[in-house]
This record gives structure tokens, sequence and C-alpha cells, in this order.
């Protein structure tokens, strides 16, 4: 085989770059770029994966969307398990669902690869069975709290990348059900929720990184339960639920701080059950129960570092409450 040889490549400053004979050798300082963060950060970040619920009835089915674009939900797989009342979480690359109710409630945890679509694998167990339960996390470790069958304080953890059983993380502030949950990389947030008899209006917050018990953080401006939650790096967004009458309302709060939610808008139908996911730029809410006339297959969206309300962004496959979303460009992610 004949020798190759190039003479005429240019640095970046104009100077005579490497030569290349036979096998080249590549600087790759003087050629190209590499691209940063890992194979899943150079994919297709951007998804928004909802999961569970009853739609009409319990359903495993798992759909996705592409936040940045506005558009109908599409097929991505099923769950172990099909069940309603599911808890959310991610990384960048894994999708977590926990607990819910299925007839009975269960304790169980599955995940999925969100750049690709199929069917969740076995994950573990939480520390105790858990429905209308609240998940969020970091780039690392996720949370769930809350539950309706016993109505404990318990927040247990998970490390994403692994597989393996849940681990008790600390104590909310208060027992509670159905609370909503979001994050940014170093703190997670729960909001709302039924402390039996009444609702709740606390908001909760923990460190990530660390265990311990939950401290408080601030109110939200009703109590009201069965609402979702999403966040940028810096605002969370608590969505809908129930007064006992049915919601609309989207707060806000700055997570780095502590204080009251603030109005920021409304959604396009009052519902509560319903799920969320969000990007740094949008949160989005799925699905819920719009009472009396039941489930709705809604998608609408807001511009999370700006006030007003939502806008229809498109459809879930089928009308469905109960169910869980969670993204992979997240503010839990930074």
């Amino acid at each position: 085989m004949s020798e190759i040889r190039v003479n005429n490549i240019t640095n970046r400053d104009g100077s005579t770059g490497t030569t290349v004979a036979g096998i080249p050798v590549v600087d790759s300082t003087s050629h190209f770029v590499v691209p940063s963060g890992d194979t899943a950060e150079r994919g297709s970040r951007g998804r928004g994966v909802f999961g569970g619920g009853f739609a009409p009835a319990n359903t495993n089915a798992i759909q996705y969307i592409t936040i940045a674009t506005t558009g109908n939900s599409s097929d991505f797989g099923d769950l172990t398990v099909a069940r309603r009342g599911v808890a959310a979480c991610s990384s960048s690359v894994r999708g977590v669902w926990g607990g819910g109710v299925g007839p009975a409630t269960v304790n169980t945890i599955d995940y999925v690869t969100i750049s690709a679509t199929g069917n969740a694998f076995d994950f573990g167990d939480y520390t105790v069975t858990r429905r209308q339960n609240a998940g969020c996390s970091s780039s690392t470790r996720g949370l769930f709290a809350g539950d309706f069958s016993n109505q404990n304080d318990i927040i247990d953890f998970i490390t994403i990348a692994t597989l393996g059983n849940a681990t008790v993380f600390g104590n909310l502030t208060v027992k509670k059900s159905a609370p909503s949950a979001c994050s940014s990389s170093t703190r997670g947030i729960f909001g709302g929720g039924n402390s039996s008899p009444a609702n709740s209006n606390t908001i909760d917050f923990v460190t990530i990184a660390t265990l311990g018990n939950a401290q408080d953080f601030g109110d939200l401006s009703e109590t009201k339960t069965e609402l979702t939650a999403c966040s940028s790096s810096v605002r969370g967004l608590f969505g809908g639920g129930y007064t006992p009458t049915s919601l609309n309302t989207i707060e806000y709060i700055t997570i780095a701080s502590t204080g009251d939610a603030q109005d920021f808008g409304d959604l396009t139908s009052i519902r509560g059950y319903l799920g969320s996911c969000s990007n740094s730029i949008r949160g989005v809410f799925g699905g819920g129960y719009v009472a009396p006339t039941g489930n709705t297959n809604i998608i609408d969206y807001v511009t999370i570092a700006s006030t007003g309300n939502a806008q229809d962004f498109g459809d879930l496959l089928a009308a469905n409450q109960g169910l869980a979303g969670c993204s992979d460009s997240h503010g839990g992610l930074g």
C-alpha cells in the first residue's frame, strides 16, 4: 500500500498543521472540538415522559413528548405493573416510577432509558408501599415521599444510575398523602397534599445530597391536594389540585430561597390528579381529573421564567388521571 501524505492541513491560527502520513494522526485540539457531555447528553435531550395512571382503568402505558415543541404524545412502552397514583423522578439518562395502586398499593420501582423507547425494567422496591406519592431528583439521587394508605412522613431515596431497593432519607415535617415535588440540583421540594383530616398548604425542602429531615420552606396560597409540580433550576411551579373543589391555579417559588408561593397564572382547565415534566425553559402539565366530567387528555405548557396562563401543547394518547411525569432535562439536573 502506498504512503499517503497530506501537508496542507492548517491550524486555527493559520499555521501549518499536522502532516498525515499513512495512518493519519489527528491532533484534536488543532482540528476539531470534542463534544462535551456523555452520550446521552449529546443525544435526544429535551424529552418528557408520562407513565401510569387511570385511563379509564389502571394503565401501564408510558408515553413521551418533545418539550421544546408542541404536539400530541407518542407511545413509549409499558411499566411493569398497571397502576395509578405513581411518582416519578429522573436523571438525564433514566426515568424512574415508583409506587401506585393497581388494585393493591405497591412498593414497586421501575425504570426506562429516556432516550430510547421500550418497556420498563424492575429497579427495586420502596421501604414501604406507597400510592399518591411524589418524586424529585438531582442528577444522581431520586427522592420519594407521601402515601394515601398510611399517610406516613417517610422520605425514601435511590441512586438513579444503579439498581436496588430504596433507603430511608428522613421525614417530611408532617405526614401527608398526594403531595407534589420538584427540585433544583441542590434542593428537593415537597408541597401541598392531605394531612388527614384536612388538606395542607405546607412546603418542605431537603438538601438532596445529604440525609435528614425536611425543613419548612413556606406555604402555598391555598390548602390543596392531588396537585403536581415541575421546575427549572431556579423556579418551582405547582399546578392544579383540589381544595376540595378543582383548581386551575399555578403558583411558583424560587427554590434557592424560602418563602410563600406566589401566583403564576392558570392552567387551560381546572383539574387535579395530573402529571407534569419540564426542561430548563418550559413546564408541561398533562392529564388529570376534571370534576365532575371525568378524565382529560389535555397537555398544556408555560414558560417557567415568566408568569402567565398556560397554552395548549397537544393531547395525551388517552384521557388519564393519576399519572406521573419526568424528563431528561429538568431543573434538578442543573
